[in-house]
């Protein structure tokens, strides 16, 4: 049986998680990262990706995560993301019309402000699908 260890996943909108857990595998900027009880510390940026997560038992959670920090501690691993979303909520269907309407909005700017937004709103979106694809 792993040992357990505290782990926050955090996003501007809301706390995500918050509790015990066996293993967690972060999509760094250097790569993926897997943290153990008692890591060594350390701090990362992440990236685009899946964020697994592993309760006592041997399945995964699975959080798509984009940008934000990794804090690897003596306390435990706490995850500053911009965005975190859990991959169960993500509708293929939902994402596919998202990116159609940014895709409008980029062709539809009537500044670069205006275009600015809707790029970054498509990068974003695109880099959800990326990351479903590879998981």
């Amino acid at each position: 049986m792993a040992e357990l260890f505290q782990f926050e996943l955090v996003s501007p909108e809301r706390q995500l998680l918050s509790k015990q857990v066996a293993e967690v595998v972060v999509p760094g900027s250097e790569g993926e990262f897997g943290v153990l009880k008692d890591h060594a510390p350390f701090i990362s940026t992440i990236m685009s990706g899946i964020l697994k997560v592993r309760n006592d038992a041997n399945g995964f959670d699975e959080y798509f995560v984009r940008g934000g920090f990794a804090d690897v501690a003596a306390g435990g691993l706490t995850v500053l993301a911009e965005q975190a979303v859990p991959v169960g909520e993500i509708s293929r269907e939902q994402l596919d019309q998202a990116i159609q309407n940014a895709e409008e909005d980029v062709a539809d700017a009537k500044d670069d402000d205006a275009k600015q937004k809707a790029e970054m709103t498509l990068a974003q979106l695109k880099d959800v699908v990326e990351a479903l694809n590879k998981a």
